[in-house]
Parts: C-alpha cells; sequence; structure tokens
C-alpha cells in the first residue's frame, strides 16, 4: 500500500505518462506495487528518493510531502473507515494511533509499525514520543501529522527532535484570534 501511495503522489505531480517512463528507468514494475505485500525500508527509500529527485526535492522534503499525501491517499482506500473512527480531534487521533496499527498490523503481520505516546498536552501543544524501529521516517510522520491536524481544522507547526526513548513531536497549535 505504501508503494501504491509514492506511485499515486509521483502520478499526482508529473502525469501518468512522465510516472511509467521514471518507473521503467528505474526498473520498477507492477510487482513493486501490490498493496498487501511487503516491502524493505530499503526499497521504500529508494522509491521515494527517485520521486524527490525527479520532483528536485531534498529527501526529507520529499518525506514530508509523502506523509502528508498518505493521509488523503489512506483516507480514500479501505483505511479511510479506520482513520475516520480513530478519533474526534487532534489528540484523541494520536492517542489511537496504537491501537489503529494493531489492527492493520492483524492483516499485515510483517510490517514494522510505530507507537505513538501523547505525553503532554494542553490547549496550545501537543507533545508526542514517536518510538520506532526504522530510522530516518521523521519527516514522514511530521507530514502525517501535519495532514491529520488539518483534517481537523487545526493550524499547526510542528518540530521534533531525539530523546532517549525515540523522537519527541512538539506540535504547537495555531490559536487565530477571532
Amino acid at each position: 500500500m505504501i508503494h501504491q501511495a509514492a506511485r499515486d503522489m509521483a502520478v499526482a505531480h508529473l502525469g501518468e505518462a512522465e510516472w511509467e517512463a521514471l518507473a521503467a528507468s528505474h526498473g520498477l514494475s507492477g510487482h513493486h506495487f501490490i498493496g498487501v505485500d511487503y516491502y524493505s525500508d530499503a526499497d521504500t527509500l529508494s522509491l521515494v528518493d527517485v520521486i524527490s529527485k525527479r520532483l528536485s526535492l531534498p529527501i526529507d522534503q520529499a518525506l514530508y510531502e509523502f506523509g502528508r499525501f498518505w493521509i488523503t491517499f489512506a483516507g480514500a482506500s479501505a483505511y479511510g473507515r479506520v482513520l475516520r473512527m480513530a478519533g474526534d480531534d487532534l489528540e484523541s487521533f494520536i492517542e489511537n494511533l496504537d491501537r489503529m496499527h494493531a489492527s492493520i498490523k492483524s492483516n499485515m503481520p510483517l510490517a514494522s509499525l510505530p507507537s505513538f505516546q501523547v505525553l503532554e498536552s494542553d490547549s496550545r501543544h501537543i507533545q508526542v514520543l514517536y518510538v520506532s524501529e526504522r530510522d530516518g521516517l521523521e519527516p514522514f510522520v511530521q507530514g502525517i501529522l501535519s495532514a491529520v491536524a488539518e483534517r481537523f481544522d487545526e493550524s499547526v507547526t510542528i518540530d521534533y527532535g531525539a530523546c532517549p526513548d525515540g523522537v519527541v513531536f512538539e506540535i504547537t497549535r495555531i490559536i487565530h484570534d477571532a
């Protein structure tokens, strides 16, 4: 599913014909885009790298944009219902991510899914601990969190930094005075 999303993001930016040419020039064929297959992180990051170079984006920016795109893609897929049920606001959505990932894991047992824990929250910010076996996906997660905030009509800024237990995301709500 993740490779299908990367393909769809590329098609949205490049068009179908240019994507097909790019994929062919890098040896990417239909078997790279089967929805329920497991793909190594190296394969996925290689695919995102091909797309980032073609779009002239630094890899971190491409991962961020891919994270934002992922929410739209997943929302339109069979997982859309799961996303809609995950929470009624940004904080409850984040608090339910582990439950949602457990549901996904039952269908994709080889997937290595992260864990999220809300550490602190108030009306102006949410601090989230992200723990994953996988390195380098922080910009992707930042993009996901940004797109989820938009789904709940929230304007936010998101920063992150490493900590001994994983990565802490600082989500700051931008409060618009009436």
